[in-house]
């Protein structure tokens, strides 16, 4: 880990070990591969420079590294020659406890305050500043000899042999915080437990279509490395957004996330729901935009807390994450959430809704819309957050307050899942309430950001109630909710997959002739993963089987081209400029939404819509010919394990379905 810039061992949002080189004879180690064993291990062979007399190297350096709540390095040195080999093997290792933005912005105080302690082999590295008192503590196997931060070996091992010794980091942050004893820390045995138990309740795939069963297992395998738990509530799973930058908590990323990963663990979205919930606002707090019924915006454990630098670990500031509470809870609902654990949520989700009315429409026009409660939030607070997220055709920028069309779609579906939800609970007088205030959305919505002349849907309604008038992928995720009426939709996808807004690859972000447009913009044309399983999702809902096809098709070939994984974002260059999709520099990888999204695409393309409530299982499969025949198998529902069964376009089966589900014809099919 070279200092001075990002790289590190990170723990909570705080960058512990900034530095941590391996010197063998005073000289570095010269790398040869890496080897990933494991999403928490991975091994680094190396070799040591040529010996005095001998033209090439003859000692291979193995370093196996493991992390957790901290850190262990195991090093094998093997002599390949039958020579004995005299070595010094020296670590030097330094530690800053710098935050996370500290790093991410390159403001990190380059003289912390951080004094040593030396203890039989160890070294405690402590930074003191009150009220922030931090520990990190590095044992060194073996008996090596301590100066200052580094480790320092001399052995001598024997011809044809291997030598090897480890280093263990054990870390303590803030001032309640305990090192761990020595004999309990191995970092990567929870992780190995957790990946273990993810990994057999994971569904398997079989296609024909190259790729995709390689994309599947890596989204399932990054799903599963990107979870974290709630010390208070070991119990429950959440998804942290992505590396490197947001392994935390985000209510929008992870509501998302978790719904489109449903088919693979439902447990997810419920560990999801019960964490926001306790995170639910209770009071009116400016500086983290707190307000009562709010669901956060992003969890951060560094010492500069939030996004919004406001001191405090949680910031509210999204206009979107309250309704899709809402309409996780409808959709888990549908999977088979009752009980118990359904009636827990739905206070929680009363004040969501309250939220809605109250908060999220700041000026009674029946639409939600945002604008930051001080300089220290979020310009944009819908998912397109970036500074020049929402502009007009010609490329203004939108002047806040804005309501977003998307949000007033998810609005929508937050109306019809709670009135579902009321009636599921025997509730009719809320289900008629909301399946009203769902109605009057809609024709609401359409007669405000309805464009005639331009045969879409404005992206937003400005401060001064104008139509954001740019062609945007938004308007996917408004069919994806079911805000659009029928007659509309049409006009809808026909732009969606038009030659302005389709790469080859997916959906731009913003149609290639708006003002704005930028094919290396991260908001204002390129391509999200997550952004296409949506927009796919909801041609599928409106019948456009071919478009649903045409995007889905796209994403895929571009998680083929990236080797199974599909980054965050990546450049809207046209497929016939490009033949591969182009990278966006800073993109994460994995990132959580990004790697639900190949298993959102393929319940869209077998229109996989359960029902249990009503013991129903909606199964009509539309895939591509180059997919089938396909198989799925452990696919967990309701308690059953079900398996998936397509040979073509008129043939297909579904074993293993709870006794009360029974799966509904296809339309047409008796």
């Amino acid at each position: 880990m070279a200092p001075g810039g990002v790289q590190g061992l990170y723990v909570d949002d705080t960058r512990v070990v900034s530095a941590w080189r391996l010197l063998v004879d005073g000289s570095p180690v010269e790398p040869l591969d890496v080897l990933e064993c494991e999403r928490f291990r991975a091994k680094f062979v190396g070799r040591t420079p040529a010996r005095t007399g001998r033209a090439d190297a003859t000692l291979l350096v193995e370093r196996t590294r493991s992390v957790g709540e901290g850190m262990v390095e195991e090093v094998r040195i093997r002599n390949l020659a039958a020579e004995a080999a005299g070595l010094t093997v020296e670590l030097q290792v330094e530690a800053d406890f710098a935050d996370l933005f500290e790093v991410k912005e390159s403001r990190v105080d380059t003289r912390p305050r951080i004094t040593l302690e030396h203890d039989e082999h160890a070294v405690s590295f402590v930074l003191a500043s009150c009220p922030h008192r931090s520990r990190m503590r590095v044992v060194g196997d073996g008996e090596p000899v301590t100066a200052g931060s580094t480790f320092r070996h001399t052995v001598v091992v024997p011809g044809r042999s291997t030598w090897t010794t480890r280093w263990t980091v054990t870390v303590a942050l803030g001032p309640h915080g305990t090192l761990p004893a020595l004999d309990e820390t191995s970092p990567e045995d929870e992780a190995a437990r957790r990946m273990a138990r993810w990994r057999l309740s994971a569904p398997s795939a079989e296609s024909p279509r190259p790729g995709l069963e390689t994309t599947l297992h890596t989204s399932s395998e990054d799903l599963g490395a990107l979870q974290i738990a709630d010390p208070a509530h070991p119990d429950r799973r959440v998804v942290a957004a992505g590396a490197p930058w947001f392994m935390a908590l985000f209510g929008r990323d992870s509501l998302l996330t978790s719904l489109m990963a449903l088919p693979i663990d439902q447990e997810l979205a419920l560990g999801t729901l019960q964490t926001l919930a306790d995170l639910q606002g209770r009071r009116v707090e400016p500086l983290t935009e707190e307000e009562p019924g709010r669901i956060v915006h992003e969890v951060r454990c560094g010492r500069e807390g939030s996004v919004g630098r406001v001191g405090s670990s949680a910031y509210y500031g999204t206009v979107d994450a309250t309704p899709l509470f809402v309409v996780l809870l409808g959709e888990l609902h549908r999977w088979g959430l009752a009980g118990t654990e359904l009636r827990e949520l739905l206070p929680a989700a009363d004040r969501a809704m309250a939220w809605v009315q109250h908060y999220g429409d700041r000026d009674g026009d029946g639409f939600v819309e945002y604008r930051r409660a001080s300089d220290r939030g979020l310009v944009n607070q819908g998912w397109k957050d970036s500074f020049d997220g929402v502009s007009t055709a010609s490329g203004r920028i939108a002047e806040p307050p804005i309501a977003l069309a998307e949000v007033q779609g998810y609005v929508y579906a937050a109306h019809c899942a709670r009135a579902e939800l009321a009636a599921a609970v025997d509730d009719p007088a809320t289900a008629v309430d909301h399946q009203q205030r769902a109605e009057a959305l809609r024709e609401r919505f359409d007669e405000q950001f309805w464009l005639p002349d331009r045969g879409w849907y404005a992206m937003a309604l400005d401060g001064e109630k104008s139509p954001v008038d740019a062609l945007t992928s938004n308007i996917g995720h408004c069919l994806w909710s079911g805000i659009v009426p029928p007659e509309r939709a049409g006009e809808v996808a026909r732009h969606l997959v038009g030659e302005t807004m389709w790469t080859g690859f997916g959906v731009r972000t913003l149609a290639s002739d708006m003002g704005a447009y930028n094919p290396m913009g991260y908001h204002t044309g390129s391509v999200w993963p997550h952004d296409n399983a949506l927009v796919a999702a909801g041609l599928m809902r409106y019948g456009f089987v071919s478009e649903a096809q045409q995007v889905a098709l796209g994403i895929l070939d571009a998680a083929r081209a990236f080797g199974g994984r599909l980054p965050e974002l990546f450049c809207g260059f046209d497929r016939g400029e490009f033949s591969a999709p182009v990278p966006y520099p800073t993109s994460c990888s994995p990132q959580a939404w990004a790697a639900a999204t190949p298993v959102s695409l393929l319940r869209t393309l077998l229109r996989f819509h359960p029902d249990l409530g009503n013991g129903r299982l909606g199964f009509h499969p539309a895939l591509p010919e180059a997919m089938v025949p396909l198989r799925v198998g452990n696919l967990a529902l309701a308690g059953s394990r079900l398996a998936l069964e397509v040979v073509d376009a008129d043939r297909w089966d579904v074993h293993g379905l709870p006794p009360h589900v029974a799966p509904t014809p296809p339309p047409g099919r008796a």
